[in-house]
This record gives C-alpha cells, sequence and structure tokens, in this order.
C-alpha cells in the first residue's frame, strides 16, 4: 500500500548534508495538499555499514526513496534493496550529472559534498551573516552603508527572517523598523551604496501576523494598539509615504513566503549592480 492514511513515508539519502534532497522533496510533495509526507532523512552517508541502517529503516517503514549518491557500490544496493522489496527509488542529481557529461564530454570528479568546500564564495556568505547579524532589527545604524542591501518596514513584515535569508546567500543585509512617532536614522535618509528595499503588507495581514504572535507569546492586554485595525492602517500609510520620500523599493509581501521575498530582492539587487557596471 503506497499511503496509509493521509501520509506516506519519503526517504531521503544523501552523501552530503541532504539540502538538496530535502529542498526538492518538498517543492514535490507540496503540490499533493490530501497527504503528508513522513521525512526520514539520513545525511552524510558515505560507507556500507551506514547504508545498512538506511536500508534496515526502508524496509521497516517503506515509502518514496530520493538520493543523492556518488559512491557506485552504494548506488547499487540502495536501488538493488528498493527493487526487492518493490518500492520506488529515484537519483536526483543522476539525470542532471548525465546531461552535463553528454554536453561537456567530460566525466565527473565524483567529489562528495564539493558544494560545500570553504572558498571565497563560502567565507563571504559568512561575513554576510555576521553582518547581518549585528546589523538586526535597526542596531549599529553606523554601519548601514556597508550594505548591499537594507530592508525597512513596520512590525511583523519577516524584515529578520528575510535578512538572515539573504545573508545566507552571500547578500549582506541590514533591518531597519519604521515606527510612527519615532523618527528614522538619519544614516538612513543618505545612503548612496546600498539598495534600500520597503517590505509592506495589508493591514489585515499585519494584524493576523500580529495576533498568532501575542498568543504564542501569552500576551493578552497592553497590546491593543498594536492589533488596532485603524492603527495598523495608520502605520502602514507611515510606511508608504516614507517609502515614496525616499524612493525606496516597495515590496508588498502579504502573499510571499521567506523565499519568494528574497527571490525578488535578489532579482532587484541583481539588475540594480548589472546597471551599475558601465559606470
Amino acid at each position: 500500500m503506497p499511503t496509509t492514511g493521509n501520509y506516506f513515508h519519503l526517504h531521503l539519502v544523501s552523501d552530503s548534508t541532504g539540502e538538496t534532497l530535502i529542498t526538492v522533496a518538498r517543492a514535490v510533495a507540496a503540490q499533493y495538499a490530501n497527504v503528508t509526507p513522513v521525512e526520514h532523512v539520513y545525511p552524510l552517508v558515505r560507507s556500507q555499514k551506514q547504508l545498512d541502517r538506511v536500508l534496515d529503516e526502508i524496509e521497516e517503514a517503506p515509502g518514496i526513496v530520493l538520493f543523492t549518491l556518488l559512491e557506485k557500490d552504494l548506488v547499487s544496493r540502495l536501488e538493488g534493496k528498493c527493487q526487492q522489496i518493490n518500492i520506488p527509488s529515484l537519483s536526483i542529481i543522476g539525470p542532471v550529472m548525465q546531461l552535463f557529461e553528454a554536453y561537456l564530454g567530460a566525466s565527473t570528479a565524483g567529489r562528495v559534498g564539493a558544494q560545500h568546500v570553504l572558498n571565497a564564495e563560502y567565507f563571504a556568505r559568512i561575513d554576510a551573516l555576521n553582518y547581518t547579524m549585528i546589523h538586526d532589527d535597526g542596531q549599529m545604524v553606523d554601519g548601514l552603508e556597508d550594505a548591499d542591501v537594507v530592508l525597512v518596514g513596520v512590525s511583523r513584515t519577516s524584515k529578520t527572517p528575510t535578512s538572515i535569508y539573504l545573508a545566507n546567500r552571500g547578500v549582506r543585509t541590514a533591518n531597519v523598523p519604521l515606527v510612527p512617532g519615532i523618527p528614522i536614522p538619519h544614516q538612513l535618509e543618505t545612503l548612496k551604496k546600498p539598495l534600500v528595499v520597503s517590505l509592506h503588507a495589508t493591514p489585515e495581514r499585519l494584524i493576523q501576523v500580529r495576533q498568532n504572535r501575542l498568543l504564542s507569546m501569552g500576551a493578552e492586554s497592553g497590546n491593543e494598539t498594536y492589533v488596532d485595525k485603524q492603527s495598523v492602517t495608520d502605520e502602514v500609510a507611515y510606511a508608504r509615504k516614507l517609502s515614496a520620500k525616499f524612493n525606496w523599493v516597495m515590496l508588498d509581501v502579504t502573499r510571499r513566503s521567506i523565499e519568494e521575498t528574497a527571490a525578488a530582492i535578489i532579482k532587484l539587487y541583481t539588475d540594480r549592480q548589472r546597471q551599475r557596471l558601465p559606470e
């Protein structure tokens, strides 16, 4: 039986961190609203002994098996076991590697975890993360000019998680809250190098997110203004007015996930950098 009730077992086997597998598997699983995958993630599977444990667990909870393994002996054993117990298995990177090999006319180096080497790009990401953590929520405003991107917005427009996501992509990101009645830092008014993006959401969406936040914190009173519709509407209007005044890029995040917001910002940033190249 492929599923039990409304769930199925999904085995993700990787000789590296498993990030690629998890991303692909969740992107596909999200298309099936009526069933939920029970994920079994096996990272750093690089020996026969490690694979033995994986095979035992797959046999105990049969389901779909996706893998990113480069060692041919491991691949052969895994596929053989799946065929034996009659469950589907698929290499996520195998077809892509075959396409590369056919086009480039060269075989792969077979380097496990090659995308995670400690190169200049890796250290640039670490630098971006350090910068972003130090410049979160309006801290260290004197260093804003050193950012690649500065995010502004009222409370609960996902400034911090978006900043961290961008930093993990190597984009030095700072964020500054916009609060009616509190002047914005003067440094924010004169920025030249960074791309300033103003994150917006509808009052209804902000109220929903803020109410959930208060519930999670156990707060019951003293926060009426924070979720009052007129007050939140005024906040949104204030943020839009500032954005127009300083010509900040405005991005509506009402229906965007963190990943979608970050992707839109990266595109804006890349386009801006491309336009500046001739200079």
